[in-house]
């Protein structure tokens, strides 16, 4: 089910109502609508089938689109729909879930204007399926993949593993990759690409009203060949207070164009950023192996667990291992509370990562087989699932096991 939904889009923001005779068909509706694409509908799951859907729509406007299940048999089931016909608004889609798997049932109701048919049961990704199938433009590809990148603790270089990470896209597949950085007062990709664009990642969230394709193109600075980045403005001559979905319409924005945008996330924890990592395809947690960076970790992927059910957890990744004096955690012990495996283990290299931040490069641009390169590229090459990644994890020496035992 999971490959199925990775290949499903976001819904818009339509109105569903359903009418189920049946618990389970109820349960998946939910379901659907408990999952991330579906954030923008309003969905309602009401019990009774057609005829509590005529009763209901006789005082009150159909929605976008209406849910029926009924397990009539066919010749029942097309004398009730007649009577749907006459309250039923001239723009409103109809999917029935019926309980025949009939061939000319299924003509006749496509016939009649019936939108979809589908035999129960329904599952989770049917619904979204379906709902996605009708209201998404025929013609269009398919959204670009959000990759989302967070720190559990200020100061890890998780903005320099964003930065990393997009440029091996780049290279690895020649596949366009948008990188938005999205801490607009201290953002510093701008810096570590050394680039100083005129307008950015401000422009779009304040001008979300008029957000096409062709506005978007034009705030957009040219990193590489494939790489284009949405600089955040780094000053503070105003406050940055958002409200949670202020992100949304640029982030859809920039999947329309581009097959993957990497988010460079803040450390922080409120209403938009919280949004953004609800809403992202795969979320990165960088984390440094010590006991705060632990709790922390813990905190985010245990709540983006539970805002996500649907979704794989989110990925973590080990960074400033090896830190000379500094009493750290096993990659093992550190990963093992928080029930995922460490997508990878970077060591400490003050040296090489500071001598391209100043330069404003990549790591591999100064020394392609440096390991921090070659992790980026296993990174990158696991999130885009281009091909399987290699484990990278080279424990680091010390431990605390009993810390998470004990909360």
């Amino acid at each position: 089910m999971r490959s199925r939904l990775d290949a499903l889009r976001p819904i818009p923001r339509i109105t569903v109502q359903a009418f189920c005779e049946t618990a389970e068909v109820a349960a998946a509706i939910e379901a659907a609508a408990a999952d991330r694409r579906m954030v923008k509908a309003h969905v309602r799951v009401n019990t009774g089938g057609i005829r509590a859907a005529v009763e209901h729509y006789s005082a009150a406007p159909t929605p976008n689109l209406v849910i029926l299940e009924s397990k009539y048999p066919p010749a029942e089931l097309l004398l009730e729909l007649e009577s749907l016909a006459d309250v039923c608004d001239p723009g409103s889609k109809v999917v029935v879930v019926g309980h025949y798997n009939d061939v000319s049932l299924y003509r006749e109701l496509t016939r009649r204007g019936i939108s979809e048919y589908v035999v129960a049961p329904v599952h989770l990704a049917d619904v979204i399926a379906i709902v996605s199938q009708l209201f998404v433009a025929e013609g269009v590809e398919p959204l670009g993949r959000s990759l989302a990148f967070i720190g559990a603790k200020g100061g890890v270089g998780s903005s320099t593993i964003a930065h990393n990470v997009a440029w091996s896209i780049s290279k690895l597949f020649a596949s366009d990759v948008l990188l938005a950085d999205l801490d607009l007062p201290f953002g510093t990709a701008n810096i570590n690409f050394d680039k100083d664009p005129a307008q950015g990642i401000a422009e779009a969230v304040f001008s979300a009203d008029r957000l096409d394709d062709v506005f978007l193109d034009r705030l957009l600075a040219k990193c590489a060949d494939h790489l284009t980045l949405l600089a955040a403005p780094s000053v503070l001559d105003r406050t940055y207070d958002f409200e949670p979905e202020a992100f949304s319409a640029l982030i859809e924005a920039a999947q329309r164009g581009t097959p993957c945008v990497v988010l460079d996330v803040p450390h922080g924890w409120n209403d938009w950023t919280r949004s953004v990592l609800q809403q992202a395809d795969e979320v990165v947690v960088v984390a440094s192996p010590d006991l705060a960076n632990l709790r922390n970790a813990k905190n985010l992927i245990d709540t983006l667990r539970k805002a996500r059910p649907n979704d794989p957890p989110p990925r973590l990744v080990l960074n400033q291992v090896g830190m000379a004096k500094r009493p750290e955690i096993d990659v093992a012990e550190f990963a093992e509370p928080l029930g995922v495996e460490a997508l990878a283990t970077i060591a400490f290299d003050p040296h090489a990562f500071g001598t391209a931040a100043n330069n404003g490069r990549m790591i591999a641009e100064g020394d392609a087989k440096h390991a921090a390169a070659l992790a980026f590229g296993e990174i990158a090459h696991a999130l885009t699932g281009r091909n399987p990644a290699k484990r990278l994890a080279k424990p680091a020496k010390g431990g605390l096991r009993a810390f998470m035992r004990r909360r």
